[in-house]
């Protein structure tokens, strides 16, 4: 989602899917370990629902509310991880393949982890 908006303002806002469908409310924000940025929400899809995680890079903020460019059906069959916990590089990858986005190569390991600094050995 390009904007600016504090990811903490999202909580409780209205989510709908691409056809105008009411999903839900916004329960969690997740952001980027990297970057910072707001990547996923958590909507609460009902009164005795699970959340549902949708990306909210390709979503939109309109007149207040969050617009998922996803059919409801897609958005409430995605992977449950629960919510308050930190979402895990395999389960971001699960979102993203249901979702169909594209996702980058994660960085090559890096084969010097754990090598003492200063001393010969590679």
């Amino acid at each position: 989602m390009k904007t600016e908006i504090d990811p903490r303002s999202l909580i409780g806002r209205k989510a709908f899917d691409r056809n105008g469908n009411k999903i839900g409310t916004i329960d969690e924000v997740y952001l980027d370990d990297a970057t910072g940025a707001p990547e996923w929400a958590a909507i609460r899809t009902g009164l005795f629902s699970r959340d549902a995680f949708v990306p909210l890079e390709p979503s939109e903020l309109v007149e207040g509310a969050l617009w998922i460019p996803f059919e409801r059906a897609l958005i409430k069959d995605a992977p449950d991880f629960g919510v308050g916990r930190h979402l895990s590089p395999e389960q971001e990858l699960q979102l993203y393949h249901h979702y169909g986005l594209d996702v980058a190569s994660p960085p090559p390991p890096d084969r010097d982890f754990g090598h003492l600094a200063g001393s010969d050995e590679t």
